[in-house]
């Protein structure tokens, strides 16, 4: 059920699940591939009776730096690939909402555009004290993502929002955590004396109860999360064929020529 995942490390715990993002030469950067295993994994646990909760983090440093940009570089119809991307995306990100798993997003590092939405859409978020999170969509010529548009101004409030998805400001662990956009802050050499031990008391909770609770938790703001996303991946398709988006590709290519 967990096995032949390339983008993505899966590890089977007890009953916790292990996701990592797993591309370190580019910062576990999240490609095509890996929205597709992100998507079949949250898809699979969901069926999973002995798992009651799934735990995201990165291999090495970072938590992920987002999308890859340089996926589309060899692209040759770039109309098909827009189009499949932008399903492929929805795709994840409605497994992500309807996962009846507890989510938990455990950030040990930097945590960049996808990784700060999907991390905002977990049921819990502890994060390291290196942990940083942005959310460069504008300054891409694209629009947020994920049902940041609705969740982020929930969770941050209006200002703080504002300044993350449209200007793209750096929030900090601390900050995180005052903004309620974290729950934890912890010390990277407690991972494995405190954070570890205390998810494995909270998986061995009653699996009946802590499901059901999730669903009264988040019943609330599903449909809401769900319009957001329908309207956020139209607006993307329209954006990924504006002159700004394909003037930040053009940008993005010469910055990694120039540093070859």
């Amino acid at each position: 059920m967990y096995q032949d995942y390339k983008a993505i490390l899966v590890e089977k715990q007890d009953k916790i699940l292990v996701v990592k993002f797993n591309n370190p030469k580019k910062k576990n950067c999240v490609n095509r591939e890996g929205y597709i295993e992100l998507a079949r994994v949250l898809r699979a646990v969901a069926k999973d009776d002995t798992v009651t909760m799934v735990v995201f983090t990165g291999v090495g440093d970072f938590f992920t730096a987002g999308n890859d940009l340089s996926a589309s570089a060899n692209v040759t119809d770039m109309d098909a690939y827009i189009r499949e991307s932008n399903v492929i995306f929805k795709n994840m990100v409605h497994a992500y909402i309807e996962c009846p798993k507890i989510l938990v997003a455990l950030v040990n590092g930097p945590c960049i555009g996808i990784g700060t939405t999907l991390a905002g859409l977990s049921d819990m978020l502890w994060c390291s004290e290196n942990a940083y999170f942005t959310t460069p969509f504008v300054s891409l010529g694209i629009v947020p993502e994920a049902g940041s548009s609705y969740i982020f101004p929930f969770l941050l409030g209006r200002s703080k929002a504002t300044e993350m998805l449209l200007f793209g400001e750096k929030l900090t662990a601390h900050d995180a955590y005052h903004f309620n956009f974290a729950s934890r802050v912890y010390k990277p050499f407690e991972v494995d004396s405190l954070i570890w031990p205390k998810l494995i008391e909270y998986s061995q909770m009653p699996p009946e109860s802590l499901q059901i609770s999730k669903g009264l938790l988040r019943s609330q703001e599903k449909e809401i999360l769900m319009k957001a996303i329908d309207a956020e991946c139209d607006a993307l398709y329209k954006r990924f064929y504006s002159e700004e988006f394909m003037n930040a590709i053009i940008q993005f290519s010469m910055r990694k020529k120039s540093k070859l």
